[in-house]
Protein backbone atom coordinates (compact mmCIF):
# COMPACT_ATOMS: atom_id res chain seq x y z
CA UNK A 1 0.00 0.00 0.00
CA UNK A 2 1.37 3.39 -1.01
CA UNK A 3 0.88 5.58 2.07
CA UNK A 4 1.60 8.70 0.03
CA UNK A 5 -1.88 8.34 -1.48
CA UNK A 6 -3.53 8.57 1.95
CA UNK A 7 -3.99 12.32 1.69
CA UNK A 8 -7.59 13.08 2.67
CA UNK A 9 -9.02 13.11 6.19
CA UNK A 10 -12.29 11.24 6.73
CA UNK A 11 -14.39 10.71 9.83
CA UNK A 12 -16.58 7.69 10.43
CA UNK A 13 -19.63 8.19 12.63
CA UNK A 14 -21.62 5.56 14.48
CA UNK A 15 -25.35 5.65 15.17
CA UNK A 16 -25.72 5.28 18.94
CA UNK A 17 -28.41 5.63 21.56
CA UNK A 18 -27.69 8.67 23.76
CA UNK A 19 -29.42 10.07 26.83
CA UNK A 20 -29.95 13.82 27.05
CA UNK A 21 -29.91 16.00 30.19
CA UNK A 22 -33.47 15.14 31.23
CA UNK A 23 -33.27 11.41 30.58
CA UNK A 24 -34.77 11.12 27.09
CA UNK A 25 -33.29 8.40 24.89
CA UNK A 26 -32.62 9.24 21.24
CA UNK A 27 -30.43 8.13 18.35
CA UNK A 28 -27.50 10.36 17.42
CA UNK A 29 -24.45 10.20 15.19
CA UNK A 30 -21.27 10.09 17.30
CA UNK A 31 -17.73 10.37 15.93
CA UNK A 32 -16.25 6.88 15.93
CA UNK A 33 -12.96 6.94 14.00
CA UNK A 34 -10.92 9.52 12.04
CA UNK A 35 -8.06 8.70 9.69
CA UNK A 36 -6.40 9.51 6.39
CA UNK A 37 -7.78 7.87 3.27
CA UNK A 38 -7.46 7.54 -0.48
CA UNK A 39 -10.59 8.83 -2.24
CA UNK A 40 -11.42 7.40 -5.64
CA UNK A 41 -14.16 7.72 -8.18
CA UNK A 42 -15.91 10.77 -6.74
CA UNK A 43 -17.96 12.44 -9.44
CA UNK A 44 -16.76 10.06 -12.14
CA UNK A 45 -18.30 6.92 -13.68
CA UNK A 46 -19.98 5.93 -10.43
CA UNK A 47 -21.99 9.18 -10.44
CA UNK A 48 -25.12 9.65 -12.47
CA UNK A 49 -28.07 11.95 -12.80
CA UNK A 50 -31.67 10.89 -12.41
CA UNK A 51 -35.02 12.58 -12.43
CA UNK A 52 -36.88 12.57 -9.14
CA UNK A 53 -40.07 14.48 -8.36
CA UNK A 54 -39.72 16.57 -11.53
CA UNK A 55 -36.16 17.72 -10.82
CA UNK A 56 -32.81 16.35 -11.91
CA UNK A 57 -30.60 15.26 -9.02
CA UNK A 58 -27.04 13.98 -9.07
CA UNK A 59 -26.34 10.62 -7.45
CA UNK A 60 -22.68 10.92 -6.38
CA UNK A 61 -20.71 7.84 -5.38
CA UNK A 62 -17.09 7.28 -4.39
CA UNK A 63 -14.72 4.72 -2.93
CA UNK A 64 -12.64 5.22 0.21
CA UNK A 65 -9.58 3.12 1.03
CA UNK A 66 -8.05 3.21 4.52
CA UNK A 67 -5.36 1.23 6.32
CA UNK A 68 -6.56 -1.72 8.33
CA UNK A 69 -6.76 -1.55 12.12
CA UNK A 70 -8.89 -3.32 14.71
CA UNK A 71 -11.20 -0.33 15.25
CA UNK A 72 -11.70 0.24 11.52
CA UNK A 73 -12.61 -3.41 11.02
CA UNK A 74 -15.72 -2.83 13.19
CA UNK A 75 -17.19 -0.35 10.69
CA UNK A 76 -20.36 -1.66 9.06
CA UNK A 77 -22.62 -0.41 6.30
CA UNK A 78 -25.77 -0.34 8.44
CA UNK A 79 -24.38 1.23 11.62
CA UNK A 80 -21.88 3.79 10.31
CA UNK A 81 -21.61 6.70 7.90
CA UNK A 82 -18.75 8.81 6.53
CA UNK A 83 -17.99 12.54 6.70
CA UNK A 84 -15.73 13.91 3.94
CA UNK A 85 -15.19 17.66 3.36
CA UNK A 86 -18.28 18.43 5.44
CA UNK A 87 -20.52 16.22 3.29
CA UNK A 88 -22.30 13.12 4.57
CA UNK A 89 -21.95 9.79 2.74
CA UNK A 90 -23.81 6.53 3.43
CA UNK A 91 -21.64 3.42 3.33
CA UNK A 92 -23.15 0.98 0.84
CA UNK A 93 -20.47 -1.72 0.86
CA UNK A 94 -17.46 -2.75 2.96
CA UNK A 95 -14.70 -4.69 1.19
CA UNK A 96 -12.09 -6.32 3.45
CA UNK A 97 -9.73 -6.79 0.48
CA UNK A 98 -9.44 -10.61 0.71
CA UNK A 99 -9.08 -10.46 4.52
CA UNK A 100 -5.33 -9.79 4.31
CA UNK A 101 -5.63 -7.16 7.10
CA UNK A 102 -3.82 -4.49 5.11
CA UNK A 103 -6.61 -2.19 3.94
CA UNK A 104 -10.39 -1.67 3.87
CA UNK A 105 -12.37 -0.33 0.92
CA UNK A 106 -15.73 1.38 1.37
CA UNK A 107 -18.24 2.18 -1.37
CA UNK A 108 -20.24 5.29 -0.49
CA UNK A 109 -23.19 7.34 -1.77
CA UNK A 110 -23.69 11.02 -1.01
CA UNK A 111 -26.71 11.81 1.18
CA UNK A 112 -29.08 14.36 -0.30
CA UNK A 113 -30.40 16.86 2.20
Amino acid sequence: MNIGLLNEKVTFQKNELVVDAIGNHKNAWVDFYSCLATIGGEGLASSKEKEEAGTIVEDVGMTVIIRYCKKASEIGSTTHRLIFHGEIYDITNVNHMNFKKKSLKFSCRKVRR
